[in-house]
């Protein structure tokens, strides 16, 4: 029984070194994006406590980003929901991914485990699960040594933001240069660019006709559907060809 304790604890102790070890460039990323978050989030009307129960309950950046510049032109709750609904739903397929490599684990481990799943945090396990040198216990640190740095950061971040002024260092225009530079990051292919122009275009004209946000996800929906489409049609069926 002693040597069992013992063993769990080693490989507790090896986990927790091996997952701080893997995750500090993105903690390094976490804390820049971190700090401007929380100042961008305090300008726009939230207090400290307000950010950290975003941070710890949200956890997911660009939504968190997203949702602060709406509620900053006054969106409403509806609005938010569903485009923020919309952004994550993404870690659906993430988790998917990652739930092969996790399958003898505990309900109460993967509840836990799944709350700190990010862009980052998944591109990151997925890879070491695949070199077959990693396990959950490692995965798990990364997860949430990550998620600890983003709350700090933007906490961090929202307590220095008073003392900003709105406009001033370009900090109205970093949300749009972060979302721009995630846009082109996306770019990986001519269906990519259909896809993001087709959106602008369509959300500008629905825009027109529809008051609020609503046009966004319209636009988001109608212009993915066509990209999907588009897909299909350059890739064929399993022995049905080449791809051109």
């Amino acid at each position: 029984m002693a040597a069992d304790s013992a063993d769990k604890d080693e490989g507790w102790g090896a986990a927790i070194r091996d997952g701080i070890s893997a995750a500090w460039p993105i903690c390094a990323g976490y804390i820049a994006i971190g700090l401007a978050f929380g100042a961008i989030a305090r300008n726009t009307g939230l207090r400290p406590l307000e950010i950290g129960l975003m941070s710890l309950i949200v956890y997911a950046g660009s939504a968190q980003f997203i949702a602060t510049a709406m509620l900053g032109a006054g969106a409403g709750l509806l609005s938010i929901v569903l485009t923020t609904f919309s952004i994550n739903l993404r870690h659906v397929l993430m988790s998917s991914s990652l739930s092969l490599h996790l399958r003898n684990l505990r309900g109460g481990w993967l509840t836990i485990f799944a709350y700190g799943v990010t862009d980052e945090s998944f591109a990151l396990n997925m890879g070491r699960f695949r070199e077959g040198n990693w396990e959950w216990r490692r995965a798990l640190v990364v997860n949430h040594v990550t998620n600890l740095t983003w709350i700090v950061s933007t906490v961090t971040g929202s307590i220095g933001g008073q003392y900003i002024p709105t406009g001033a260092y370009g900090m109205d225009y970093a949300l749009v240069a972060m979302f721009i530079s995630l846009l082109v990051f996306q770019l990986r292919g001519l269906v990519h660019i259909i896809v993001a122009l087709s959106s602008g275009v369509l959300a500008v004209i629905i825009s027109l006709w529809i008051p609020g946000n609503g046009h966004i996800l319209i636009a988001s929906f109608l212009a993915a559907s066509a990209g999907l489409y588009l897909q299909r049609k350059r890739v064929p069926p399993a022995g049905k060809g080449e791809i051109p």
